[in-house]
């Protein structure tokens, strides 16, 4: 069944954030108007999800879409993250008021789910109950070919009565390497490791193993990449969202569509999957090769300024994404130093190199030169900096 979470709250927070035209708000409304790759039939995120909905397992799992604007509470209180937890912080986390955020993972689902009448009352009767949710989520984070700060994710879980279901790592191991199996085919090899997470315990990680041919510019060696997590729903978070624990466990995962994407196409930069070149589309198909249309080469511009020390990198990456948009390639810090003597107690000095180059076309200095001018300009008006 798909069960669509009422979006009066979340709408009303939409007209409030359109009144508002300071930068975080322009970054935000337009995250929230991207479009959801989960549902954009052509793309291979898209046919992640359809895999993993379409496995036989799940086949009674429900799907709720719920609100990309979350409370505060729900993200964080309700999953247990602890109060020091760099989630909770502007620096990390996109908030539209004080007491409501992008959301940061699809994970929130738990809490609409378990509000619903007809979970209820399946719970009541001590049947079973699962659900997935997926779409975007946003957090702030670093510029570089693997990271953007507005990526999808899909989560699912299971809940059933102790006395008739105990779930552990067996269950755990089986839900991911059945995962592996329906995006990578039947004879991927999968290994284990435990992991941490707020809201599970215990919890494991799952590497593939990845092997890069010569002919697409590899070693033909084997590699092992991290591609998902899963784990037992940890007991005071049922307790949270008004499960009893002593009752009820479940297993529980979620991941970052992208990285599968990647790991599957072998894929160089994560922009291409936004990409609209039909040489680039037409090869964004899960097993396939991705062979560079062009390599295309980067033009590097440095930016150092000096700054409070209560500057906060990934708002600075911000502004970058902003004004470069996807020219932008990846933002390395070159140098980061304070001096009492040259700069004050309350400064410090940072140096950037900012790579900008298309995934479609050779860049030109004169293209370049007006965006990293505007940098500039808004790094001093938006941080009070002094650029050297």
């Amino acid at each position: 069944m798909e069960i669509n979470i009422p979006k009066e709250e979340e709408n009303k927070l939409h007209q409030q954030l359109e009144t508002r035209h300071d930068p975080e708000a322009e970054r935000m409304k337009r995250f929230l108007a991207m479009p959801d790759l989960t549902r954009v039939p052509d793309s291979p995120i898209h046919e992640i999800v359809e895999r993993i909905l379409a496995m036989p397992d799940y086949k009674d799992f429900d799907v709720i879409n719920v609100p990309e604007i979350v409370p505060y509470d729900v993200s964080f209180d309700l999953f247990d993250f602890p109060k020091d937890h760099p989630a909770r912080s502007k620096s990390d986390t996109y908030f539209v008021d004080d007491g409501h955020v992008l959301r940061t993972h699809t994970t929130v689902m738990w809490n609409y789910y378990l509000a619903q009448a007809s979970v209820k009352e399946k719970m009541a009767k001590g049947e079973p109950v699962g659900s997935f949710s997926y779409g975007k989520v946003y957090r702030k984070d670093e510029i570089d070919r693997h990271h953007m700060n507005v990526f999808h994710q899909i989560d699912g879980w299971y809940l059933a009565l102790k006395e008739k279901e105990s779930i552990g790592i067996p269950e755990l191991q089986k839900v991911l390497t059945d995962i592996a199996k329906a995006v990578f085919g039947p004879d991927v090899k999968c290994r284990f490791a435990p992991d941490t997470f707020p809201y599970t315990d215990p919890s494991l990680e799952m590497e593939v193993e990845v092997v890069r041919p010569a002919s697409a510019g590899g070693s033909g060696e084997a590699k092992w990449v991290e591609v998902l997590g899963s784990g037992v729903v940890k007991g005071k978070v049922l307790d949270n969202h008004g499960v009893d624990s002593t009752k009820w466990n479940g297993w529980a995962f979620g991941f970052g569509v992208e990285r599968l994407a990647i790991v599957s196409m072998d894929l160089p930069d994560i922009r291409l999957l936004w990409s609209e070149d039909e040489r680039v589309k037409k090869q964004l198909k899960l097993g396939n090769k991705f062979q560079e249309v062009s390599k295309y080469p980067p033009i590097t511009r440095d930016i150092s300024f000096v700054v409070s020390k209560d500057f906060i990198p990934n708002n600075y990456f911000d502004l970058i994404r902003d004004i470069g948009g996807d020219l932008v390639n990846e933002v390395q810090l070159l140098d980061k130093y304070e001096n009492d003597d040259k700069f004050g107690s309350d400064k410090m000095s940072y140096t950037y190199r900012i790579v900008y180059r298309s995934m479609e076309r050779t860049l030109e200095t004169a293209e370049i030169d007006p965006i990293q001018q505007k940098i500039y300009e808004e790094t001093k008006r938006q941080f009070s900096a002094e650029v050297r």
